[in-house]
C-alpha cells in the first residue's frame, strides 16, 4: 500500500482517481485545490511519506504547475504526476520544467493511471517538508513568512521556486531559464540577472537571514541561516 496524494477539482475525476486507488490497495490524500494541497502536502506537521503526488494543472486556485514548484520548494520531494487536458509539446515541457516526473493527458485510462502512480511509487522515498520560515504560496504568487508576504510575478514566482526547491545546492543559470520560461521562449542575455535582482531584494524585504548566492560561472544557490 502506498499513499498518494491526489489534487484535482473536477468531483467525477477525482472520484475516479480515489475510487481507482483505494481499489488497488493505496490510500489517497485528497486535496480540492493548490491552498489545500499546500496545506496537506507541505505544511509542517503534514502528513509525511507521501509515494506519489497526482496533481490536475488547470485549478481554481493557480496553475498546477506553480503548486508543483512551490511544493517542491517546501520540500516535498514526492513524485509528481500531472493530469491535463493540455497536450501539446510545449505545454507537456512546462511541466517537466516544473518539477513533474510524469504526464498523463485527459481523457485516460484508469489502469495507465495506476500503472503510472506504482511506477512512480517505487521510484524513491520523499524527504518530508522543510521547515522554513519563509514559503512560496502558489495561490498568490507570493513569498510569505509568519508577518506578512511579498507578491511575486510569475517569472520571479518560478526562478525562486527552482532555487528553494534546492536549497545549498548550485542551480545552473540553464535551468533556471528552463523552468521561468516556456520552451521556445526568446530570453536575452541578461534577462534572468534582472530577474534575479528583484528576487533578491524581495527575499531581503522578507527574511533577511536568506539570500541567493552566485557561483561564478556555474549558476545560483538559496541559503537560508539555521537551514
Amino acid at each position: 500500500m502506498a499513499r498518494v496524494g491526489v489534487c484535482e477539482d473536477d468531483p467525477a475525476i477525482r472520484r475516479v482517481v480515489t475510487d481507482a486507488l483505494r481499489l488497488a490497495g493505496h490510500e489517497p490524500l485528497v486535496a480540492h485545490d493548490a491552498g489545500e494541497a499546500m496545506r496537506l502536502f507541505a505544511a509542517p506537521g503534514a502528513p509525511a511519506e507521501l509515494a506519489a503526488l497526482v496533481l490536475d494543472i488547470g485549478l481554481p486556485d493557480g496553475d498546477g504547475r506553480d503548486l508543483c514548484q512551490a511544493l517542491r520548494a517546501a520540500g516535498q520531494d514526492a513524485p509528481v504526476l500531472f493530469l491535463t487536458a493540455l497536450d501539446a509539446l510545449h505545454d507537456r515541457l512546462a511541466g517537466f520544467g516544473a518539477g513533474a516526473d510524469d504526464y498523463l493527458v485527459k481523457p485516460f485510462a484508469v489502469k495507465e493511471l495506476l500503472a503510472r502512480v506504482e511506477v512512480l511509487a517505487r521510484r524513491g522515498t520523499q524527504a518530508g517538508a522543510r521547515d522554513h520560515e519563509i514559503r512560496l504560496d502558489p495561490t498568490r504568487h507570493a513569498l510569505v513568512d509568519g508577518s506578512g508576504e511579498v507578491a511575486l510575478s510569475p517569472t520571479e514566482f518560478r526562478i525562486l521556486a527552482a532555487l528553494m526547491a534546492r536549497p545549498g545546492e548550485v542551480v545552473r543559470r540553464s535551468a533556471l531559464v528552463a523552468a521561468a520560461w516556456p520552451d521556445g521562449a526568446m530570453v536575452s542575455e541578461n534577462a534572468l540577472d534582472s530577474y534575479l535582482r528583484r528576487v533578491r531584494r524581495k527575499l531581503a524585504d522578507v527574511d533577511p537571514g536568506a539570500a541567493i548566492t552566485t557561483a561564478r560561472g556555474v549558476g545560483y544557490r538559496f541559503e537560508q541561516s539555521g537551514s
